[in-house]
């Protein structure tokens, strides 16, 4: 099958890209060497992302598991950020895997535990961003109030909450995700072809993981930025500067990817056209913009953790401890002029773990 005045060829995919892709009733006509791109670009960008979330996220679970003693209730919330990360990032290497051999050779259990795993690792991770969104407002705006309430038991039952929520929406990616022997080989695919479901996955994504937390952080933020800017701090400037980093870049890296999984339910349900052309271009636009929104979670122990003064010196006297000279010419002087804040108990530092 050729294009109009384009000598090109165009053939299926050798694996399913209904697993990949959210819509398996359009049968994908795409060029061989965007089927090569994509097979090189996803796994050489799920590899960078795998490594460098692995690391990055790890080495906050080891600070705060080291430091489990003196944890608040923002301690709590970072800890659990990190976890969902490396739940959503361990499991990359399976997907990788997947599409540039072409065929799922993990068995039934795994095809479940990893969609399930990365779906709620994503829900998980946004909704903690939120809770500490929300308790930055509460802190910042109403601190003769939250006294009482950010405590150890509260965080804990928190953390169990937002849990049970992840996994309630993930369900779905957990029951009906299962191997599939397919033309090309055995597949991992969603067994469910029902618009009522088509139609909770794109709810669930867009408006569950861009739209509410993205609308909770302009409000929050919208009010904490004039109180932060009237304070009386040399360090209340940075704070806004970190505070505008997590809404651009929460925003940058994922409304592109729910914008183009909404191009292709439009053209799923023939308000686009269904042709080569537009097929070849929303696969693309899906595949690049979710392997950029995937990196996010990269991002996160830097925005919520690196950044802080206490937890960089902490990050500081583990590296210290594991790799004795590693860091002997960092003074920890170096840490706090490039800090947000100074103590977990002041407004400023809610915005830095």
């Amino acid at each position: 099958m050729s294009d109009a005045g384009v000598n090109i060829t165009f053939t299926t995919l050798q694996y399913d890209y209904s697993y990949y892709y959210d819509y398996p009733d359009i049968i994908p006509c795409i060029s061989v060497s965007m089927k090569d791109f994509i097979k090189v670009f996803v796994a050489i960008l799920y590899s960078l992302v795998f490594i460098l979330g692995f690391i990055g996220n790890g080495l906050v679970v080891c600070v705060l598991v080291k430091h489990r003693n003196q944890a608040n209730l923002t301690d709590i919330c970072l800890f659990n950020l990190a976890l969902s990360d490396l739940l959503f990032v361990i499991v990359l290497p399976f997907f990788s895997h997947y599409i540039v051999v072409g065929q799922w050779i993990f068995g039934d259990f795994m095809c479940r535990f990893t969609s399930g795993s990365h779906t709620a690792g994503f829900f998980s991770s946004i909704f903690f961003m939120v809770v500490m969104t929300l308790d930055r407002y509460m802190v910042i705006m109403h601190a003769h109030k939250t006294v009482g309430y950010r405590t150890m038991r509260a965080g804990l039952v928190l953390t169990v909450f937002v849990w049970i929520l992840s996994l309630c929406v993930s369900l779905r990616a957990f029951i009906f995700t299962k191997v599939t022997n397919e033309s090309y080989g055995y597949g991992c695919t969603d067994s469910l072809d029902n618009e009522y479901w088509t139609n909770y996955d794109l709810f669930t994504t867009n408006v569950l993981g861009l739209v509410i937390p993205l609308l909770v952080m302009v409000v929050c933020y919208s009010r904490i930025i004039p109180r932060l800017v009237n304070m009386r701090t040399v360090k209340r400037y940075r704070a806004v500067k970190l505070i505008i980093a997590i809404m651009v870049v929460f925003f940058l890296f994922w409304a592109p990817y729910n914008i183009s999984r909404f191009l292709k339910f439009l053209q799923s349900k023939n308000m686009l056209p269904l042709d080569c052309t537009w097929y070849q271009n929303i696969t693309l636009a899906i595949t690049v913009t979710e392997a950029i929104a995937y990196t996010h979670c990269c991002l996160n122990p830097v925005i919520y953790a690196f950044v802080g003064q206490k937890f960089m010196k902490r990050v500081l006297q583990m590296l210290k401890n594991w790799v004795p000279g590693i860091c002997r010419n960092l003074p920890e002087s170096s840490f706090r002029k490039s800090s947000v804040v100074s103590r977990s108990s002041d407004a400023t530092s809610t915005f830095i773990m």
